[in-house]
Order: structure tokens, then C-alpha cells, then sequence
């Protein structure tokens, strides 16, 4: 039997992150809503973070090009977990307000950034270091991505039933806590860049300029296909992002029935998983163009059903239809981006990348709260999904992924 020495602690310790982060993901927005009262402060909080997060991520990705990634996974985890911890605390003692949630939130920037981006960069070299099939494997990493996610929304949701929203976040901040302690169960030669090197003061500067700029080159110029893949990748967070971080919480918020945001995301869940796990039992069996067109076309149907907000059954059928057809996609987009950036430029790249969805995300979430104030939350759905629909477009007729 294979040894998997290196990938089962990755792994592991991935999916306690994740778990922790998508009980974050539902509890946050409804944390921030409840002391607020106001959607408009959830997309300022999103835009006044993003210039602290940018920081971290280009920073992070000229370290990890240096330093050893195993460890800078393992230091961002703590930081995040302190981050995250500092919530419940404060609103036991002093009482939350929109400003401690800036504080919290530019600290977890310098944690949660860095850590996502660590974990990307390793990801390559622990496939080789067991030596499994990097395609296959990105199946298999969704199902079991897709697998934690399910639970987290379900937590969730019962977190806040028993315990309260803000004290759900003791979760979060335990699961950061162990993914670190995971993280050094992994060996540490794999987290050793090949331009392994010491960079001091002003030098730090100067080479994550560099960085960013190099990211930049591999990213968009390398390879047409990585860049369809990238520009893709952030149209759909662009969406996405629009509708799990504001339009669906407030819906719910409105509809008083916050905790029903759960199983909706739940559901997307779920269907992720049983297409992420079609696509690891089968990806050789169709032409990648042929999983590519299909994942587009499905999940232009489920958005349109999801952005209907016609009612919860309906909102539920479309999740679970987006998360099915998304789940081959998003392995297939990840066999590209890992496969066609060289290990020398991983960290700069992938780090370049995060940031600049750290960017559009936030970007994307304050204009929806905008939109969400001046028309409403029935209209603005009908919009993004009508923004959906010219994306499936638009990725079906791009020529560099005519003949993956």
C-alpha cells in the first residue's frame, strides 16, 4: 500500500481550515448584520479589508518563494485562529461594533492570506513527493473540500442554535489552531522552495514588487490556457461571491430565517461533492473540453434557478444544481493552474492571484450592497444571474479553451 506520508496531514490539515472558514463564512455576515442592522457595512468592512489582504497576499507570495512553506502554513493558521478567537472575547466583554470588526478582520488578513496561498504552493509538491496523479488527485482534494463544506453550513446553523452567533466563531478559531498543529506533521522538505534564500528589511520591499510582477508574467502570459483559467476563476468569484456574501444573507436576514443560509449552502455543497467525485472516478473518460462545456452550461441553470429567489425549495433545487456542475470545473481549473506554473514561480503567482480576488471579491460585494440598497435584493439577484448567463457565454466561446 502507498504511503501517503506528506498528502493525508496536507490534506488533513486543508480541511480543518476549510471546516473552519465556512462556519466563519455563514456566521460572520449574520454577526455583522445583527449588531449593525445595516447591509451596506458588510460590503464596507469587505472593501476596507481588501487593501490590508492585497498587502498580505503579495507579501506572502514573495516569502513563500523563499522561506519554507510548510511553516509560514503554520504560523498564518495561528494568526488566523487569534484573529478569529478575538470576536466572542470582545463581544463578551466590551461589545462588538463595526470597528473591532476592521481590527479582527486586518488582522486575519495577515493570517488567512498567506495561509491560503502556503497551501496552494504546497499542494504540487506534496502531490510529487507521493508521487499520485496531480488530474486525479484534483478530483479527489474537491470531493473531500466539497465534503467539509457540507458539514460547516450544517454546524453552523446548529452552532448558532445552542450557542449564539458570535460564540459559533470559538469553532473557527479551534479548527485554525489544529490545521497548524496538522500542518507539522507534514514533512518539512516539502515546504522548501527552489529559490530558497534569507530576505532582510528593505529587501522584502523590492522583492515582493518583483514577486507581483513576475506573478503577473506567469499568470497572463505564459500559457493561454492558465489565463483563460485565472480570468475564469474571478469572474465566478465575482458572482459567487456576490451571492453567498450578501444577496442570499440578506434574503434570509429579510425573511427572517438567517439560519435556513446554512442548508442552502449545504446544499450547493452536496452537489458539488457528487460532481467533484463523478469528475475523480471519470476524468479520463470525457475530453476535458467536453467536462468544461457541460459544467458552464449546468451551472448556468442552476444560477437561474438560485437567482429566481422564487422561494426556499426553488433557491435549494438551484444550489444544489450549481454545486453538481460546479465541481468538475473548479477540478478542472485547478488541474491547469497547478500544472502549468513552474514550482520557482508558484508562490509569486499564486500569491498575485489571491490577491487580486482578494480585490474583485470585496469590490464585487460592496457594489451588490449598493445595488441591494437602491432596487433591492429580488432585483439585484435577477441581475447577477443575467450577469451569469453572458459568463457562460463568454466561456464557451473563448478560443484558448476551445482544445484543452
Amino acid at each position: 500500500m502507498r504511503k501517503l506520508r506528506a498528502t493525508l496531514p496536507f490534506v488533513a490539515s486543508s480541511s480543518f481550515s476549510l471546516l473552519g472558514n465556512s462556519i466563519a463564512g455563514v456566521v460572520l455576515p449574520l454577526v455583522l448584520l445583527a449588531k449593525t442592522g445595516d447591509a451596506l457595512a458588510a460590503g464596507a468592512l469587505a472593501i476596507i479589508c481588501a487593501i490590508p489582504q492585497v498587502l498580505a497576499g503579495v507579501f506572502g507570495g514573495a516569502l513563500l518563494d523563499r522561506f519554507n512553506r510548510r511553516d509560514l502554513s503554520v504560523v498564518s493558521d495561528l494568526i488566523s485562529a487569534a484573529s478569529i478567537a478575538a470576536l466572542p472575547i470582545i463581544d463578551a466583554t466590551v461589545g462588538l461594533s463595526f470597528g473591532w470588526f476592521v481590527v479582527c478582520g486586518i488582522v486575519g488578513a495577515v493570517g488567512d492570506i498567506p495561509g491560503m496561498t502556503a497551501r496552494d504552493t504546497l499542494l504540487p509538491t506534496v502531490i510529487e513527493h507521493d508521487k499520485l496523479d496531480l488530474q486525479r488527485f484534483m478530483g479527489v482534494s474537491q470531493s473531500i473540500d466539497n465534503l467539509v463544506v457540507i458539514v460547516g453550513p450544517a454546524i453552523a446553523s446548529m452552532g448558532m442554535g445552542f450557542l449564539g452567533a458570535a460564540n459559533t466563531l470559538w469553532l473557527t478559531a479551534a479548527l485554525s489552531f489544529v490545521a497548524a498543529m496538522t500542518t507539522l506533521f507534514v514533512p518539512r522538505a516539502v515546504g522548501v522552495p527552489p529559490k530558497a534564500g534569507h530576505i532582510q528589511g528593505a529587501g522584502l520591499v523590492r522583492t515582493a514588487v518583483q514577486s507581483t510582477k513576475e506573478g503577473m508574467r506567469v499568470l497572463f502570459k505564459s500559457d493561454a490556457v492558465l489565463r483563460a483559467s485565472v480570468v475564469l476563476g474571478m469572474l465566478i468569484v465575482i458572482v459567487m461571491g456576490s451571492y453567498q456574501g450578501m444577496v442570499l444573507p440578506v434574503f434570509f436576514t429579510q425573511e427572517n430565517a438567517p439560519t435556513l443560509l446554512g442548508y442552502v449552502l449545504s446544499a450547493m455543497s452536496v452537489g458539488a461533492l457528487v460532481g467533484s467525485l463523478g469528475y475523480a472516478k471519470f476524468a479520463y473518460a470525457m475530453k476535458r473540453r467536453t467536462w468544461y462545456a457541460v459544467s458552464f452550461v449546468g451551472m448556468a441553470i442552476g444560477v437561474a434557478a438560485l437567482g429566481s429567489l422564487a422561494s426556499y425549495g426553488v433557491i435549494l433545487a438551484g444550489a444544489a444544481m450549481l454545486g453538481l456542475f460546479s465541481g468538475p470545473v473548479s477540478a478542472l481549473f485547478g488541474y491547469f493552474v497547478y500544472g502549468l506554473i513552474p514550482d520557482e514561480h508558484r508562490g509569486a503567482a499564486l500569491g498575485t492571484q489571491n490577491s487580486m480576488l482578494l480585490v474583485v471579491a470585496p469590490i464585487a460585494v460592496f457594489a451588490t450592497s449598493i445595488v441591494i440598497e437602491i432596487v433591492g435584493v429580488g432585483m439585484t439577484s435577477l441581475v447577477l444571474a443575467l450577469g451569469w448567463i453572458f459568463l457562460t457565454a463568454y466561456a464557451l466561446a473563448m478560443k484558448a479553451m476551445r482544445e484543452i
